[in-house]
Formats: structure tokens, sequence, C-alpha cells
């Protein structure tokens, strides 16, 4: 990709979202609340408090924003008679172990992302992202139209959830590198602050997969103790400065194409609410989902605009390393079949329903998206 054409685009792109009247947070100062009137809730309906654990840091503030969000429609909606309060990764429970909480009852709701317990069973990463799987609208579709919900919830079932979607940060980046990657050469023997299965593919290939806390992602990276990074995207990797010490800005990270991040409910709270508080959670999450996608849309090209013009360089994977990582891929996620009847079961409707998506994106938004690209 062009350092030059990336900018001069991104610039009209900055342009045209003040002229749609966005302030710095990238909210309409025009735009009404999406929310029904208090006044449509029946006043004899009771007052509840829940709390809500989430898996990130305020500092991450569009990925816990969505959590506020929900949270603040639903105190509107009910005239303040639904009141939950939200938690930063941490306060109650450490962010990784959210899921836990709510399925022992801990908490009635977290914040999370599903394929951070696969360590549980991978299974949990098609909530989330697959390697290679489905971007931000594909998995839209595959959950609210393609029956992705249902096998969804057949499996959280076994955990004492209840998942509504929460957010997607749309396709993340490949991550921070002190030198350049540019053959399976120098994949081999590196280490990389990754979790999950794409750190299980890279491992197959030959790199060294590191689970690091964020905070201490940047002290590694200027030590060298690791030699790259994936975090979020432009926006959230700004803020943690790690163009300073790994100036080598990698796409895409196929290892997470469309992540969900879900609101976890524990079934017996859930089953407790009134249907009209059952109605008005769905709605308000339903906007946070939205709207995460659309923050993060409009934040991270701004973000990278601003990286390039400090010297970052932006570059993509090979294709000798995607062609490779895909293969790997394929081959855990048929090992994987053949021994977790639960990975099975989905990942067999999950493949046919991305192999009908692929098609139908190159027809129109691929097409159009090449072009679009190409000129200037």
């Amino acid at each position: 990709m062009e350092r030059r054409s990336f900018l001069k685009k991104a610039g009209a792109g900055v342009a045209a979202g003040a002229a749609l009247g966005l302030t710095a947070c990238g909210k309409s100062e025009t735009a009404a609340p999406a929310s029904a009137p208090a006044a449509a809730i029946h006043t004899g309906l009771p007052s509840i408090q829940w709390r809500m654990t989430s898996s990130f840091p305020k500092s991450i503030d569009t990925l816990y924003g969505s959590a506020e969000l929900l949270a603040s429609r639903l105190r509107e909606i009910t005239d303040g008679r639904f009141d939950i309060r939200v938690f930063p990764a941490g306060e109650l429970v450490p962010g990784l172990q959210a899921l836990d909480a709510v399925q022992q009852g801990t908490v009635e709701m977290c914040h999370s992302c599903s394929y951070y317990y696969v360590g549980k069973d991978k299974t949990f990463a098609f909530g989330t992202a697959v390697p290679f799987g489905l971007n931000a609208r594909q998995m839209d579709a595959w959950i609210i139209g393609g029956g992705g919900q249902e096998l969804l919830d057949e499996f959280y079932g076994n955990y004492n959830v209840y998942s509504f979607l929460g957010g997607n940060t749309g396709v993340q980046m490949g991550g921070w590198y002190r030198k350049q990657i540019n053959t399976l050469d120098d994949i081999n023997g590196l280490k990389i602050r990754i979790a999950g299965i794409g750190g299980e593919i890279l491992a197959r290939m030959g790199a060294i997969p590191q689970q690091i806390a964020g905070s201490d992602i940047y002290p590694s990276l200027e030590k060298g103790t690791i030699d790259a990074a994936e975090w979020v995207a432009p926006y959230d990797d700004e803020k943690l400065g790690f163009h300073k010490v790994a100036p080598n800005y990698y796409a895409p990270g196929w290892w997470e194409p469309g992540p969900v991040v879900h609101f976890f409910v524990n079934k017996a709270e859930w089953d407790k609410l009134p249907k009209e508080y059952q109605a008005a959670f769905r709605a308000a999450s339903r906007e946070a989902h939205i709207q995460m996608t659309a923050m993060y849309d409009h934040k991270n090209p701004q973000a990278l605009a601003r990286l390039l013009s400090q010297g970052v360089k932006l570059q993509n994977f090979s294709n000798e390393i995607m062609k490779k990582a895909y293969d790997v891929s394929r081959e855990l996620y048929e090992e994987e079949a053949g021994k977790n009847p639960a990975w099975a079961k989905i990942h067999a409707e999950f493949e046919k329903y991305r192999k009908s998506q692929n098609a139908w994106f190159s027809v129109a938004e691929g097409s159009y998206d090449r072009f679009m690209q190409s000129v200037r």
C-alpha cells in the first residue's frame, strides 16, 4: 500500500466527516437517540440493578464504550428502573475471567470476547472470530440470519449464559514488528504477542507466541523481549505507542477478520426479567453493537494517517505467508473437528456459510472495492 495514497484519501475522508457534523469522538451532534420514550414502559415494572464486568479497560474507550451505551440506553428507556452498573476489567474480576463470573452468578452479565475462552473449548472462537473466517458484515449475516445465533446459543447453554451481539471492531491489523517480515523464514523463531487460535497457527509456522497483558507489551517490544505484537487497529494501537519501537505495521489481521464482542448474561437472571426489559435490552444491545463498528470505521483512518505521518511503514503480508497460514488453519480445523463434536457441528455450517458469503462479496463488494482502490 502506498503511504502517500492513503494520506491523500484519509485527508479527504476527515473533511467529509467534519461536513457530516461528527465531533472529535465520532458522535453526531444532531442525531436523535435511538431509544423508546420512558413513558412506553409500564410504571408498575420493578426496579432492577445489575452489575456488568467488562473485559476491557476504560482507556480502550470504543470497546468499553459499548457497555456504557447499553447501560445508558436501558436507564433511558426504563426511566431508570433497569440499572446496569459497568465495571472495567480488573475492578471486580480479571478481564479474561469475565465469562466465568457470569457463569457462576457472581455478576449478572459481562461484555467480553468469546474467543478469550478457547482454553476451555476451541469452539468459543466461532462467537468472535476464527482465522480466515467471516468479516464483520458476514458475521452479522451469519449470526442474525444464517442460523449462527441458534448454534451459538446451544453451545453457550453449556456454560449457563445467553449471548447478545455487543460490537465488532471490523478486520483488525496484523501487528507491529521490529523488523520486516517478508518470507516464511522471517516467521521462524519470531517472538510475537498473540493469543488464541491465531497464535497456534503461527506456532505451527515456527513462531513463538507470547501471551502478554496489554500494559506489558510496549516495554517488552522496547527491550526486545518480543519481536512483534498484535493488538487491535490504528485507533487503539496509537494510544499504546507501539510505533515508537516497532515501526513496521502489517495488514491484514487474518486471525481476526470480523471479531464480534458479546454481552453474556446469566441464564437465570435473564429468565427472571420482565418481557418488557428483555425487549429493551435487545434493542439497546443491538444499538451498541452497530455503534462500535461505526466508531472504529470513523476513527481508524484518521489514526492511521497520523501514524503514517510519523514514519510508520505500512505493509501487507506476502502472499507466501498468507497462503501458508491459510493452509495451516485448514489442517488445524480438520484436526479439531475429528476430536471435538461441538467444534465439528458449528464448523461444518460455518464453512458452508463462509463459502457462500465469499462468492457473493466477490461479485458486488469486491469488484466495487477493487475499483475504488485503483482511483485517485
